[in-house]
């Protein structure tokens, strides 16, 4: 799984700039610089102030001017509104959606079977999910951190009861070098799977051994006892008596008899 690590495109933060560093690790490329984002938020502002006028048949001039030099989808620092990164993944046909719609629960049940998630926290955007295998790609971490199948549904109700706003991302990724080394690589899902399979074989042996071992004390135990059920009737157990084998023996007698069976 560290193999893999080193084929994983993700941005140390710088600034603000997550949002930026969220989608390139997403796309697991280079596609988006801040440059990019600022034109996609000035359109969306744009059509905002737009739609606003139509809305409103009178509006003071300042109130106009005020509306036109406030963003409310970038500021200064770097930060970018959801509706900014939506638009951005438009261009690759993937869309986003809040895992609390009645389209994204699903996620809840099954979160394995999505493709990605990104979640924001105020102005702060993360990332995971790549290629069958699940990683978080948060810019403030120190690198790509591996995330289980099991502890993926533990960490998304974590994040959303920590305030997190999470997004479900629906549609088909680009192709990148971290996913075609990825195929040459065992699924990691198989791996619990035989496990588990090895577990069960395990409690299946133990079990069938304590049946058998069980079975052989009963059965020594009425070899032992057939001497004595023969002279019942009060005769003598005569001197000459051949020699009854040992419990050793006895053991290894009904070993070779389950043997015989199993063959």
């Amino acid at each position: 799984m560290s193999d893999l690590v080193s084929y994983i495109i993700w941005e140390k933060q710088e600034g603000q700039l997550c949002a930026q560093h969220c989608l390139n690790s997403l796309l697991q490329g280079e596609y988006f610089t801040a440059v990019d984002l600022s034109e996609i938020a000035r359109n969306l502002d744009q059509a905002e102030q737009a739609a606003l006028r139509e809305g409103t048949t009178e509006q003071h001039e300042d109130n106009r001017n005020a509306n036109a030099s406030t963003s409310q989808n970038m500021d200064d620092s770097g930060f970018f509104s959801v509706q900014v990164l939506s638009h951005a993944l438009k261009v690759w046909n993937i869309d986003i959606i809040p895992i609390g719609s009645e389209d994204g629960r699903i996620a809840k049940i099954h979160p394995e079977d999505e493709l990605a998630y990104i979640c924001n926290l105020h102005e702060h955007w993360k990332f995971g999910g790549l290629s069958s295998r699940w990683y978080n790609l948060d810019s403030l971490l120190r690198g790509p951190e591996s995330i289980s199948q099991t502890y993926l549904g533990m960490l998304l109700n974590q994040l959303e009861n920590e305030g997190y706003s999470i997004f479900v991302v629906k549609g088909q990724l680009p192709s990148s070098q971290a996913d075609e080394y990825s195929k040459s690589l065992p699924d990691p899902n198989l791996h619990h799977i035989q496990k588990n399979r090895q577990n069960i074989d395990e409690i299946d042996q133990a079990m069938i051994d304590a049946a058998i071992a069980a079975s052989l004390e009963n059965d020594v135990s009425n070899d032992l006892m057939k001497p004595f059920e023969q002279n019942s009737g009060g005769e003598p157990i005569s001197s000459t008596t051949t020699e009854q084998p040992t419990i050793d023996e006895l053991r290894a007698k009904r070993l070779a008899k389950f043997d015989r069976v199993e063959k």
